[in-house]
């Protein structure tokens, strides 16, 4: 083979490999710069956004809880509902009768 064309082949080798790895070298560069400006710029706003988090699942345990107390006082008052209605029926028989007495026979 030609000496110039081994020389010229070695060298444009040794280009393509110098230029690959400049290229793999600022890839990484750019990755690792990339890595921390996202993390020293997410990073607060994602830990803002988890105790936003936080309080309103707090909040929400504190809704059911009111969900919870206000369903007993449902119970509750349906319960007192019907003792109600059972008295005023007794109270409007009670009226009838006295409307309406019975004559002795």
């Amino acid at each position: 083979m030609n000496p110039q064309f081994i020389q010229l082949l070695s060298s444009v080798t040794t280009a393509v490999i110098e230029i690959i790895l400049l290229l793999a070298g600022a890839c990484l560069i750019g990755f690792i710069t990339a890595w921390f400006y996202q993390k020293s710029y997410f990073t607060p706003i994602i830990k803002k956004l988890e105790a936003e988090k936080e309080e309103l699942n707090r909040k929400i345990d504190g809704l059911n809880k009111d969900i919870a107390g206000l369903k007993n006082d449902i119970t509750g008052l349906n319960s007192k509902i019907t003792g109600l209605e059972k008295t005023i029926a007794d109270k409007d028989k009670e009226i009838t009768e006295l409307r309406n007495p019975k004559k002795p026979q």
